[in-house]
C-alpha cells in the first residue's frame, strides 16, 4: 500500500511539473480519436439517409417506370415479396414564388399501401374529402419554401394552371432529395391527377417492388427487362437512391479517416518520444526508486499508468467529442461497434507506444550507477559541416547537440515530418477546391446560367439569351435517362450543343466528340458498364436506341459520373426537338446575378433562369474541417518539440555551465539551444512537406477516381503557399523552442550546473 501511495505521489508531482506538455498530448489524442468516429460515422451505410428512411416506408428495392401499366405479374418474380403499384404519375411545372420547377405529380389513394409509403413528417395525408390537397416530398417542399395549407399552382403539359392546396409534407425513400435528384415528387388523389392531366399518353406507371434479399436487386432488375422488354422506360435500385442521398459525406468521411490513421501514426510517435523523454530526464528519479525498494515492474508500471493515462484520458475525451458531433451535427447515432474498435485500437495503440520506453525505464539501475551525463561520440556529419563552412561557435554546438541521441533525434524528426506531411495534403485539397471556384470549367462548369423557356417558344428563349451583351456562347441541350446495357437500369444522357459546336467539356483523356454516333463519359459510367475509351456501347432512350463511340474521359462530379455527354445531334429527333434547355457560357467578369435579372426582365419573367451551382460550394464544410485537422496536428507536432527541448535542456544543462563559464553571453547560449532544436524541426518540416507534396495529387485524383468523378482533379499547393506553410511551422516551432532556452541562458551557472 505504501508503494502504491509513493508512487501515485510521484506520478502527480511529474504531471503538475510538466502541465503544458500533459494538456497537449491529452488534446492530441483527443482530435485524432474524434476525427476517427466522425469518419467513421460518415462511412458507414447507418448514416445515409436512406437506411431510415427505407425502414420507416417499408421502402421498395426497386423502382420500374413504364409507358403503361405493366401487363405482367412483376409480383411474382422470384424474390419479390411484395409490391408498390402500379401508380400513374405525370410530369408537370410547378410555378412558386416567381420560379418555376419540374415536378413529378403521383396518384395514391387517400389509404396509403402497406410497401413503400411516405410518412408524413408535417400536416397529413391525402384525404378524399379534400380533392385538392396534395402532399409533397421534404426536400422539394423546403427548396420551394412550402409550409402546410400554402397554394401549390401547377401548370400541366397542356399549359392549363390548376391550384392545389399543401395538405402535408412526407418523406420517401422512393428517390434522392431534391434538387440533386429531379424532377421533384408529389402526391395527388387519383381522381385529381385524372383531372389535370386526362389524357394517358402524357403519364408514366411507376411501380415499387420490395425484395427478400435487398442485394439481389440487380438480377431482378434483370429479370424485369427481359418481361417488359419495350414498355420499360427507365429502372433504379436502392443502390442508386442511397448513393444520391450521401450528399458528400462519403468524400468527408474519406478525408477524415485518412487524417485520423495518418494522425494516429503521429500521435502515437509524439507520446513514444514524450514518455522516452521523461525516462531519460529522470534517470536519477526512478534509480532514487529502485534504490527505495521499488522493483523493476513496478516502476514499468508506474511510467505506463502515468504515460498511458495521458493517452486514454485523450481517447475518452476524444470519444465524447465525436459521439457529440455525430449527434448534434450529423443527426446520426454512431454505430456502436466501430466506435468499440476505434477506442479499443486506439487504446492498444496509446499503451503499446508509452510501453517500451516504461520498460526500458523499469531497467534503470539504482544510483551509483545512474548516468549523468548524455552519450558521447564522434562529431556528426552536420557538425562537421558546420565547422568546415566556419559558422559561429554557438551554431556549432547547437549542430552537434542536434544529433547527440540518434534515436530521439530521429523520433522527433519523423514526428513532425507526419503531420507536416498531412498538413501539405490539407493545403492540396483546399488548393483543389479553389482550382473548381476559380476554373470551373475543369469540373464541366463553362456555363454560368441554365435557361429554360418556360413560357417563351424555344426559339425565342434562345434569341433573348444570344442578345444579352455578357453572353458568349449559347448551347442548346437536353438531358434524358437510357438504360444501360446489362445492367438493367438508368444512366443519365446529356445532350448539350452540337457536335458542330460541341459543348466544351473537360476531356482528361482521348478526345473531345466532334461527329454524331462519337461520346464522351464520366469514371463512374465507365466503370459501371465495363468500358474503356473506344468501346462502343448501345444503350436505349425511350425505347429508340442510342448507339455511341467512348472517344474521352471527362471531369464529371454529378450522379458520381454516371453521365455520357453528346451532341444533341446524336439524339433521336424526338428526343433532341426542341431543346429543353440552353447552358449560357458569359464573358469573363461577367456577373451571373446581374444577366440573370436582364434576362427575366427581358423575357417579362417568362424565362426560367437557374444559376449552375459549383461542387465548391457543396464541399465548403470540408475548409473547415482541414482547419481543425491542421490545428490538432499542429498540436501533436507541437508535443514532439517540448520533448526535444526538454531532452535537450537536460542533456546539455552542465556544458551550458561550462560554456558560461568560458564567457558565453546568454545569446550565445540560447543560440546553441534553439539551433539544437531548429535543426530537428528543419529536417522535419522539410521531409514532410517534400512527401506531402509528392503525394497530395495522386491521393486527390485516386479519391476522384473512386468515387466516379474521375482522376485529373487534383492539384498541389501553390509554391507561395508553400513556403508560408513552411515559415510559419518553422517560425512557430523556434519560437516555443526559444522560451525554454532563454530561461536557462538567463539561469545563473550553479543553478543550471544543478
Amino acid at each position: 500500500m505504501s508503494t502504491a501511495l509513493a508512487g501515485g505521489r510521484w506520478i502527480r508531482a511529474d504531471l503538475r511539473a510538466r502541465k503544458g506538455q500533459a494538456t497537449l498530448t491529452v488534446l492530441a489524442v483527443a482530435g485524432i480519436v474524434a476525427a476517427l468516429i466522425t469518419a467513421v460515422t460518415l462511412l458507414e451505410d447507418g448514416t445515409n439517409p436512406w437506411r431510415n428512411l427505407s425502414a420507416q416506408t417499408d421502402g421498395a428495392h426497386v423502382w420500374l417506370y413504364t409507358k403503361d401499366s405493366p401487363q405482367v405479374a412483376v409480383g411474382e418474380i422470384d424474390g419479390v415479396t411484395d409490391t408498390a403499384g402500379p401508380y400513374r404519375s405525370a410530369p408537370v411545372t410547378v410555378a412558386q414564388d416567381g420560379k418555376k420547377e419540374p415536378a413529378s405529380l403521383r396518384a395514391m389513394s387517400a389509404a396509403r399501401p402497406l410497401v413503400a409509403h411516405p410518412v408524413v413528417a408535417e400536416g397529413r395525408w391525402l384525404d378524399s374529402t379534400q380533392l385538392d390537397g396534395v402532399v409533397v416530398e421534404r426536400s422539394f417542399a423546403s427548396s420551394l419554401r412550402l409550409r402546410v395549407g400554402a397554394p401549390f399552382t401547377i401548370i400541366a403539359l397542356s399549359g392549363e394552371r390548376h391550384t392545389l392546396y399543401v395538405r402535408g409534407i412526407a418523406d420517401s425513400a422512393e428517390q434522392g432529395f431534391y434538387p440533386e435528384w429531379t424532377p421533384g415528387l408529389a402526391w395527388v388523389l387519383p381522381t385529381m391527377l385524372e383531372r389535370i392531366e386526362p389524357m394517358l399518353g402524357r403519364s408514366e406507371w411507376v411501380t415499387g417492388l420490395r425484395l427478400a434479399d435487398p442485394d439481389s436487386a440487380q438480377l431482378v432488375s434483370q429479370r424485369v427487362v427481359v418481361m417488359l422488354e419495350d414498355q420499360l422506360q427507365r429502372v433504379y435500385t436502392w443502390r442508386e437512391v442511397r448513393a444520391a442521398m450521401e450528399l458528400d459525406n462519403r468524400l468527408l468521411g474519406t478525408l477524415l479517416a485518412l487524417f485520423g490513421v495518418v494522425g494516429l501514426v503521429a500521435a502515437a510517435l509524439a507520446l513514444a518520444n514524450a514518455a522516452g523523454g521523461r525516462v531519460l530526464g529522470q534517470l536519477r528519479d526512478l534509480a532514487t526508486l529502485k534504490s527505495l525498494g521499488f522493483t523493476g515492474g513496478q516502476v514499468a508500471l508506474l511510467l505506463l499508468v502515468e504515460h498511458g493515462a495521458l493517452g486514454l484520458l485523450g481517447v475518452g475525451i476524444g470519444t465524447l467529442a465525436g459521439w457529440g458531433v455525430a449527434v448534434a451535427f450529423l443527426g446520426v447515432s454512431v454505430p456502436p461497434m466501430p466506435m468499440l474498435a476505434i477506442v479499443a485500437g486506439t487504446a492498444l495503440v496509446v499503451l503499446a507506444a508509452v510501453g517500451v520506453p516504461a520498460w526500458r525505464g523499469g531497467r534503470t539501475p539504482p544510483i551509483p550507477d545512474a548516468p549523468v551525463a548524455p552519450p558521447r561520440g564522434h562529431l556528426s556529419r552536420m557538425a562537421r559541416l558546420a565547422l568546415l563552412v566556419r559558422l559561429p561557435p554557438a551554431l556549432v554546438l547547437g549542430t552537434r547537440d542536434a544529433f547527440t541521441r540518434r534515436v530521439p533525434a530521429f523520433l522527433t524528426v519523423f514526428g513532425l515530418a507526419v503531420p507536416m506531411m498531412m498538413i501539405t495534403i490539407g493545403l492540396g485539397v483546399w488548393s483543389t477546391l479553389d482550382g473548381f471556384l476559380s476554373h470551373p470549367e475543369q469540373v464541366g462548369q463553362h456555363a454560368s446560367l441554365y435557361v429554360k423557356p418556360g413560357k417563351l417558344d424555344p426559339a425565342e428563349a434562345r434569341r433573348v439569351a444570344v442578345e444579352d451583351p455578357d453572353v458568349r456562347a449559347v448551347y442548346p441541350g437536353t438531358d434524358v435517362n437510357a438504360l444501360a446495357p446489362g445492367e438493367a437500369r438508368s444512366v443519365r444522357v446529356r445532350a448539350l450543343g452540337t457536335t458542330g459546336e460541341p459543348y466544351p467539356f473537360p476531356v482528361v483523356e482521348g478526345r473531345m466528340y466532334g461527329r454524331p454516333g462519337e461520346a464522351v463519359a464520366g469514371q463512374g459510367l465507365l466503370d459501371l458498364l465495363g468500358l474503356k475509351i473506344g468501346d462502343r456501347v448501345r444503350l436505349t432512350v425511350g425505347g429508340s436506341p442510342l448507339i455511341v463511340r467512348i472517344v474521352g474521359r471527362t471531369v464529371e462530379p454529378d450522379l458520381d459520373g454516371e453521365v455520357l455527354s453528346v451532341g444533341l445531334d446524336s439524339l433521336a429527333a424526338k428526343d433532341s426537338v426542341p431543346p429543353e434547355h440552353y447552358a449560357l457560357a458569359l464573358r469573363p467578369g461577367a456577373d451571373p446575378g446581374e444577366v440573370r435579372a436582364r434576362l427575366l426582365a427581358e423575357s417579362a419573367e417568362s424565362l426560367e433562369v437557374q444559376r449552375v451551382v459549383n461542387p465548391a460550394d457543396r464541399l465548403a464544410v470540408i475548409r473547415v474541417v482541414i482547419v481543425a485537422l491542421i490545428v490538432v496536428l499542429a498540436l501533436i507536432g507541437l508535443a514532439n518539440l517540448l520533448t526535444a527541448s526538454a531532452l535537450g535542456l537536460r542533456d546539455h544543462a552542465l556544458d551550458l555551465a561550462v560554456l558560461k563559464a568560458m564567457g558565453l553571453t546568454p545569446r550565445q547560449v540560447m543560440a546553441t539551444l534553439v539551433t539544437g532544436t531548429g535543426l530537428l524541426v528543419v529536417l522535419g518540416v522539410a521531409a514532410g512537406t517534400a512527401a506531402g507534396v509528392s503525394m497530395v495529387t495522386g491521393l486527390i485524383d485516386l479519391q476522384g477516381h473512386t468515387s466516379g468523378v474521375g482522376a485529373g482533379i487534383g492539384r498541389a499547393p501553390s509554391a507561395l503557399t508553400l513556403t508560408l506553410a513552411v515559415l510559419a511551422a518553422v517560425g512557430a516551432a523556434l519560437t516555443v523552442a526559444l522560451i525554454p532556452a532563454r530561461r536557462a541562458a538567463r539561469a545563473q551557472v550553479p543553478v543550471t550546473a544543478r
